[in-house]
């Protein structure tokens, strides 16, 4: 079978050329080319033609295609649909902010966490991407919008901790020197609360932004709309956050969607205050998006807005997200579920 060259690191590259009989400066040329988002071998020029030819005997060439493009009118969102080399699909949405443009990528085709607000999860897990494939949404997003990528966000369809080596070799590709050499302070990875996948992170020491789907201040709740918990509950879930402050000295973010009658009361706040209570930790309040499947529904504005005022109350930083791309299916799982649908 060939091998995948762009999942490789530049050592293993040189080692690779190095057992064809290559010199140590091809490989360089090699992994430029391939981190700027080319088609094909025969693109890179400055190699000889013999040496192209044998690369495409040797090895694979991830190229995604454009399934779908939506473009919000609102605010400039673009929401891609990927076809990927064997036919599955992945979503990938570009965000303009002042600071810079997001790139909020996937890092499997669907999800077997079961979260009941996430329309990612709906028909399960298909399969986990190969790191080509998750710097790919990256390279092809920048090329096609024409928009240079400053950030990543790594809340797409899929647990990036359910692919951790996978999701970890993406991070070392996208932030090498020689490749796109992204900020790691850049990076947000957004997890449902894989214990033992925040914990092998933190050993790992990175400088990215660690971002909890909390989504509830108690077990009760928690469980009933993500399956997670009845693993690892929040006591389990908190203290490896803990131990994640502890070991990088990085701030957490958890994320909280605000879902109608189910965990947006002020007495849900005072709980998740006392929780947070004495954590370096930021509140990210999320308008619950809706998923047609779905029988959970937004909260209002103004019991947002007083669910925020009783954190900050409390001491906890809270800050409400700006809602990107609503009139373009922005949220995970939306645009791939209408494919699916569409094509069945």
């Amino acid at each position: 079978m060939k091998q995948d060259i762009k999942s490789m690191l530049l050592p293993e590259l040189k080692e690779a050329f190095s057992e064809l009989g290559e010199p140590s400066f091809r490989a360089g040329q090699v992994y430029t080319w391939l981190h700027r988002g080319i088609r094909s071998f025969d693109e890179m020029t400055n190699l000889p033609k013999d040496l192209r030819a044998r690369l495409s005997e040797i090895y694979t060439l991830t190229v995604p295609a454009v399934e779908r493009r939506q473009i919000s009118a609102k605010d400039g969102t673009i929401k891609y649909l990927w076809r990927l080399g064997d036919g599955n699909c992945v979503e990938t949405v570009l965000m303009r902010y002042r600071y810079g443009n997001s790139v909020c990528v996937s890092s499997q085709v669907g999800c077997r966490m079961g979260c009941k607000f996430c329309a990612s999860t709906l028909g399960g897990l298909v399969r986990s991407l190969e790191p080509s494939e998750i710097l790919d949404q990256v390279l092809f997003t920048g090329l096609d919008s024409g928009e240079p990528v400053s950030h990543i966000v790594l809340m797409g369809i899929g647990e990036p901790l359910d692919n951790y080596d996978n999701v970890l070799k993406f991070i070392r590709l996208v932030t090498s020197s020689e490749g796109l050499n992204l900020s790691m302070r850049h990076i947000s990875l957004s997890t449902c609360g894989v214990v033992p996948g925040i914990w092998k992170l933190a050993e790992e020491n990175l400088q990215l932004t660690l971002s909890i789907s909390l989504h509830a201040p108690n077990d009760e709740i928690r469980s009933g709309i993500m399956p997670v918990n009845r693993a690892y509950d929040i006591a389990a879930l908190l203290e490896a956050c803990r131990d994640y402050f502890r070991i990088t000295g990085r701030r957490i973010s958890f994320e909280y969607a605000m879902i109608r009658d189910v965990n947006d009361s002020a007495e849900n706040a005072a709980e998740l205050a006392s929780r947070l209570k004495g954590m370096a930790a930021h509140v990210n309040l999320i308008p619950l998006n809706n998923v047609e499947e779905s029988p959970l529904k937004p909260s209002g504005r103004d019991r947002i807005a007083a669910f925020q005022r009783e954190l900050e109350k409390r001491g906890v930083t809270a800050t409400v997200r700006r809602s990107l791309g609503g009139d373009i299916d922005a949220s995970c799982g939306q645009l791939r579920r209408k494919q699916i649908l569409e094509t069945n």
